[in-house]
């Protein structure tokens, strides 16, 4: 089984969409007994909170629906738990650092558009610019190139 976490900052938005565009990706090739796909904030500030309107919209507009996702906080002991921890921008690499303290020695923390032509980029933070559609166009092709790193290890 193949383990993913995305983490943004408050985990309403970015991470959230990156969760339910990756469990419907992985739904429709009928693999979901392969993937555990659970995401989570690098912040305290939105604990508790349900998936952003914004998200759940773009969400709804393309077909996917979202479940009854509440933010948290990522923790220490999720690094073991899991094989990869996509990270959206590179304050949220430094905070996933900061919180997992061992600075990645197994080689589990990326950015999401790693696995794309655009390595190293950032997903903007559609809390900030209000464009949820271009954050969703990044983050449906980060998600499909990450799907396709994952088949590898199938």
């Amino acid at each position: 089984m193949i383990k993913i976490l995305f983490i943004c900052h408050g985990n309403i938005c970015r991470s959230t969409m990156a969760e339910y565009v990756m469990k419907d990706m992985v739904n429709k090739m009928n693999l979901s007994d392969s993937f555990h796909i659970d995401s989570a904030a690098t912040s305290r500030e939105e604990i508790g909170n349900p998936v952003h309107h914004g998200t759940r919209r773009k969400l709804k507009e393309v077909g996917i629906l979202c479940g009854d996702h509440r933010a948290r906080q990522m923790c220490r002991e999720e690094y073991d738990k899991f094989d990869y921890i996509i990270g959206m921008d590179s304050w949220n690499i430094r905070n996933i650092n900061r919180i997992i303290g061992n600075n990645d020695p197994d080689h589990k923390v990326y950015k999401l558009l790693d696995f794309t032509d655009r390595k190293g980029q950032d997903i903007a933070d559609p809390w900030y610019t209000g464009n949820f559609d271009d954050t969703y166009r990044d983050v449906k092709e980060g998600c499909e190139a990450l799907l396709n790193d994952c088949l590898l290890r199938l």
